[in-house]
């Protein structure tokens, strides 16, 4: 028995005064409003309503069962309401924990539009490239790169981020311009990223058709954050793998080079990352939802695709 629907059918029968008038206007045949009152009366083990063949009493248990029935229902469409609204327009803190490049170069320069969307969110976003612990933290999400950690994570892939491997020009009018993965180990100094808790380095990879080469070796430099990392490059140091969104504005002022573009690396999938025991609330719903509308627009990526 539908409980919930049954007391729906209580309440309408007795405003209706009529079991035909209240199958009519619930818009449900008359024989399942008789059902369902008799398998409420019979879950309560007492009558509500005594029925004749003309007409019908409410008992004196349905006179008190009708009104605590009513405080509930109203109850329950206040609650409805409540979250109606709280998702037309959510509110409170929501805490997001970014790295650093897409912090800067992404997620700020979009967030006067979430904010004009959404103007009773406080956003608080942790800038660093340190995984987070979502629940010990108390964070609400985070959008990282790479597979899930764990199963008791739930993953909204927000995009395939490019890589791109590049040097200034001053670079390489002094160490010439590598035509092979190779030479990299050979003829030319790295610079390379480094996870902080972890401290192993990252090496340089690379694909062409079914052709993967990896360069590993001793880096001239490792740095720990990706924009550090676009820094560093710049230096004019070594020659650097870091986002095509971070080198773009450096790669059309010709302060960097890109090398090696037959030899891309392989994208790297962006996600937005939220416990799976926590069900999304609505000032979250809202973040994801404007997160996946952003990367669709943002022109960071191979491809901006929707996965649970």
């Amino acid at each position: 028995m539908d409980q919930l629907l049954a007391i729906r059918v209580f309440i309408r029968i007795t405003d209706a005064r009529s079991f035909a008038k209240a199958a009519d206007s619930l818009n449900i045949p008359r024989s399942s409003v008789s059902k369902l009152l008799q398998d409420l009366e019979q879950h309560l083990g007492t009558k509500l309503i005594e029925r004749s063949t003309r007409s019908f009493t409410i008992t004196q248990a349905g006179e008190a069962y009708r009104e605590q029935a009513l405080n509930l229902l109203a109850g329950l469409d206040e609650m409805d309401l409540a979250a109606r609204q709280a998702r037309a327009s959510p509110r409170g803190r929501l805490r997001v924990d970014i790295g650093s490049s897409l912090a800067n170069l992404v997620i700020i320069p979009a967030l006067p539009h979430f904010h004009a969307r959404y103007p009773d969110l406080q956003l608080l976003l942790g800038v660093n490239d340190r995984p987070a612990d979502l629940i010990g933290d108390g964070v609400d999400c985070v959008i990282r790169g790479g597979a899930l950690p764990d199963s008791s994570l739930i993953g909204r892939h927000l995009c395939n981020a490019d890589f791109v491997t590049c040097a200034t020009p001053d670079y390489l009018a002094s160490f010439g311009i590598p035509t092979h993965p190779q030479a990299l180990e050979q003829n030319h100094r790295t610079i390379r990223y480094f996870f902080s808790n972890t401290g192993k380095t990252l090496p340089l990879h690379f694909a062409k058709g079914h052709e993967t080469y990896e360069v590993n070796g001793q880096p001239a430099l490792c740095v720990s954050e990706s924009t550090a990392l676009t820094q560093a490059v710049l230096t004019g140091m070594g020659i650097g793998q870091i986002f095509r969104f971070s080198a773009r504005a450096h790669l059309a002022a010709g302060r960097l080079v890109p090398l090696l573009e037959d030899w891309a690396p392989a994208p790297h999938p962006l996600q937005l990352v939220y416990p799976a025991a926590r069900h999304p609330s609505a000032k979250l719903r809202a973040f994801i939802d404007w997160a996946v509308e952003l990367f669709n627009n943002e022109n960071c990526s191979t491809q901006a695709v929707e996965r649970r």
